[in-house]
């Protein structure tokens, strides 16, 4: 095996070399470095992508340490997007990484897209800007996993990968599925999404900042669920494309 994937040994067993030299020529973006898109980002790096782009303007809040992966005690205030970049540098030093410190609003989604990735993770957790993410990518025709709630459930072995169109049991896709019907979207949008039903009494109003009005009380393991099984269709479908 040659020097510079010496370190991906277990995973060139798994699937072989031929694979393996396939995903280092893949770029993969991940929006969002919360609970999802985090362990989202790791996975993929950890895969050996050779290019990545991760994008978050949040800072670490104490209220994240329950299952957020940048998240210490050690480092609130401190950019999430920054303390990912380091981590995923030091997991893979040859790693093409660009960092985007910024929030996903309607009016930068068209520029995010432009180096047009070979694949993108959707793990924005208010609506507005992930519906416009998501309308931006469709048009673009990019392929993308999306991230549906991962609030207000426990059970992380309901988790289920199936287009918007098949989600049930989840407020968020739900209002992702409507808000997308009025823009005459119905289907070809594939979600992370769990049927489990919703523990309502977990709901709670925000102050509204980042277009995000409310949010469901959350455990630690279902945000990394999520974006284990988002960062597996990502990996999976990549190791399909055709070895050139």
């Amino acid at each position: 095996m040659n020097k510079d994937i010496a370190w991906l040994g277990r995973t060139t067993l798994l699937i072989g070399e031929e694979k393996v030299r396939l995903l280092t020529r893949k770029h993969v973006m991940v929006v969002g470095m919360g609970g999802v898109g985090s362990y989202a980002a790791e996975f993929i790096c950890r895969s050996g992508i050779g290019k990545m782009t991760i994008v978050d303007g949040d800072v670490v809040d104490p209220t994240n340490r329950n299952r957020q992966l940048p998240a210490l005690a050690t480092n609130h205030g401190q950019s999430k997007a920054g303390i990912m970049a380091e981590r995923l540098l030091s997991i893979n030093p040859e790693l093409d990484l660009t960092v985007i410190r910024e929030f996903v609003n309607p009016e930068k989604v068209a520029t995010l897209l432009e180096e047009k990735p070979d694949y993108v993770i959707d793990a924005i957790d208010s609506i507005t800007p992930k519906l416009t993410f998501i309308q931006h990518a469709l048009q673009q025709e990019l392929r993308m996993v999306s991230s549906m709630g991962a609030g207000a459930k426990l059970d992380p072995t309901q988790l289920r990968v199936a287009d918007i169109s098949k989600t049930y049991n989840c407020p968020f896709a739900q209002q992702i599925r409507k808000m997308l019907k009025k823009h005459k979207i119905y289907k070809g949008l594939k979600t992370v999404f769990s049927p489990e039903a919703p523990i309502k009494e977990s709901l709670m109003l925000t102050d509204g900042k980042n277009y995000k009005k409310s949010a469901y009380g959350t455990i630690s393991y279902l945000p990394a669920t999520f974006g284990a099984v988002a960062a597996s269709v990502v990996i999976r479908d990549l190791m399909n494309d055709p070895i050139s």
